[in-house]
Formats: structure tokens, C-alpha cells, sequence
């Protein structure tokens, strides 16, 4: 089926809206911010931790953050007002006009950590692709200072990616370590999965041996079972990481079998009205998730 899902992913643009949703449904709770409160809640029930994002980036006018500022102002809000719902929020900083200029999108995010700051909420700031890499590091940096409480991610696939953690150390930072799904050349990333791989495991072992936190986000079950047997040779206490993954991913029974061993599971859940480029993005990162639309779509 990998040619045929290939396929499918490369005649997208032609795609009716309606099939794209089919994936919207998938990989995203929904579109108002209740949908988004439902499905963690749904989440905590089970024993999942959550992480709520609002959908959007690379916004290139100063009017255009007004909206994804008020959801966010929204949602901390309503997690005030809800305590026992548990999870924290995630942000992209192009999205709060990192793009436009560095001091503007400070603005809009120090608001933020203000609002979190009020109900002691951590927020993880998201990476981007390698054009802003330098960027989100240098805004993480002045937020981590400025609230404590906040996070950031790494992406394994980058050669800088061990640097830029050794330096992280140093500030006992929160990370959240994935793979990476931006298009990047051999130049700045590693290109094979393989490759990949090797570096993530690397970069996960020097965290953790290090006593740091560290949030494991993959779906790679190789990469799972990897860590999860060196966590449990050396011990590794569980107040020092978790497990991550995204909404909708077919990986099910690795995620619940580590909930059910009592080890921190996390789903990522976005919502909003940005679902389509959002959704596009996913078939576009995992060819294989068209053969799982097109199966349901035709039931």
C-alpha cells in the first residue's frame, strides 16, 4: 500500500475539503475550545496528561495574532476555572508575530506567561523549522528567566541539536525531544531514518543520565521500547520524564501499557480552525495515515 498512499498524499491539492477532514477528525479535537476542554477531559479519564494547542503559525501581520492571542487568553482562562483538568499548553512563537519582529511577538508572549503565571500553568514553547530555530531559542531563553514554569522542544534530527542541549542543561530545562517533520537539508539535518534515530537516542541518554527532565515524543516504538528498557536499567525515577505523543496516532497499545505501568503519558491536542493545513501536514509527514482515511472513508 506505500506506493498507493504516496500517491494519494501527492494528489492532495486536488483532494475535496471533505477528505481532509476525514484527517481533521483524527488528529485534531475539534474546532472550538470546548471541543478541545471535552477531549482532555476525556484524556484524564483514562490517565492521560494532556497539552493543548491552539492551530496556526507563521503569521505575517500584526492584526493577524489578535484571534490566536484571544483563544489563548481563553483557554488559560478556562483551565483557572477548571483545575482538575490536567495538562498544560503549548505555543508556536510565529503565531504570536515572531516573523514580524522579535519585540512585538515578546509582547504577546509575556502576556501569556502572565496569564499562566496566575494559575501556576506550564507552557512549552513549540519549534518551528530551522529558520527560526535560533529565534525560539533566544525567546525560550528570556521566557524560562522570566517564568520558570516553561518549556521548550528539540528536534533530533538537527546537527545543532546536541549543542543547543548541552546549553539547556544549564538551565534545567524542560524538553521535549522529537524527531522533527520539517523538510531540511542534509547540510543542518540528519537525513536517514536510521540516522535519526541514532541521534534521538543519543540525545535522550545524555539528558536523562544528566538528571534532567525530559518529555520522550515519538511514535517509533523502537525508539519507545529503547528508552523505556534504559530508563529501567538505570533506574531513572519517574519524576524525571514522560512520554509524548499525538492525538490520534495509531499507537494505542504502547500508550496505554505504559499508563497501566503508572509511567506519565501525554497526548498533544490541538484545536482550532486552522485544521486543514494542520491535517495536511500530517498526511503529508505519514503517507501511511492516507490508507487509514481511505479505509474509514469508504465504511
Amino acid at each position: 500500500m506505500s506506493w498507493f498512499n504516496k500517491l494519494v498524499v501527492s494528489l492532495m491539492p486536488l483532494a475535496p475539503k471533505v477528505f481532509i477532514g476525514q484527517v481533521a477528525k483524527r488528529y485534531i479535537a475539534g474546532v472550538t475550545l470546548e471541543d478541545g476542554l471535552q477531549t482532555i477531559a476525556g484524556l484524564n479519564s483514562r490517565g492521560y496528561l494532556g497539552t493543548m494547542d491552539v492551530l496556526g503559525e507563521s503569521i505575517t501581520d500584526k492584526a493577524g495574532t489578535e484571534t490566536p492571542m484571544r483563544l489563548y487568553q481563553a483557554l488559560i482562562h478556562e483551565l483557572g476555572n477548571n483545575p482538575d483538568l490536567r495538562t498544560g499548553i503549548s505555543v508556536k512563537l510565529t503565531q504570536l508575530g515572531l516573523d514580524i519582529d522579535e519585540e512585538f511577538a515578546w509582547g504577546n508572549l509575556k502576556k501569556l506567561l502572565d496569564f499562566a503565571r496566575e494559575i501556576d500553568l506550564f507552557m512549552r514553547i513549540d519549534m518551528e523549522d530551522s529558520s527560526v530555530t535560533s529565534k525560539t531559542l533566544q525567546m525560550f531563553e528570556r521566557a524560562h528567566e522570566y517564568y520558570p514554569n516553561t518549556g521548550i522542544v528539540l528536534q533530533a534530527y538537527l546537527h545543532r541539536s546536541e549543542e543547543d542541549m548541552k546549553h539547556l542543561m544549564d538551565l534545567d530545562a524542560n524538553i521535549r525531544l522529537c524527531k522533527g517533520i520539517y523538510k531540511e537539508s542534509p547540510e543542518i539535518a540528519f537525513q536517514g531514518k536510521e540516522k535519526i534515530r541514532e541521534n534521538y537516542i543519543k540525545l535522550g541518554k545524555m539528558y536523562l543520565d544528566a538528571g534532567k527532565y525530559l518529555a520522550i515524543a515519538t511514535h517509533d516504538d523502537h525508539l519507545i521500547d529503547h528508552l523505556h528498557t534504559y530508563i529501567a536499567n538505570k533506574n531513572i525515577p519517574d519524576a524525571q520524564y514522560e512520554y509524548q505523543a499525538l492525538l490520534g496516532v495509531p499507537i494505542d497499545n504502547i500508550l496505554n501499557t505504559l499508563v497501566e505501568e503508572g509511567h506519565k503519558v501525554r497526548i498533544y491536542v490541538p484545536f482550532g480552525e486552522e485544521w486543514y493545513a494542520y491535517s495536511s501536514r500530517r498526511l503529508k509527514e505519514n503517507p501511511d495515515i492516507a490508507g487509514y482515511v481511505i479505509k474509514d472513508f469508504f465504511k
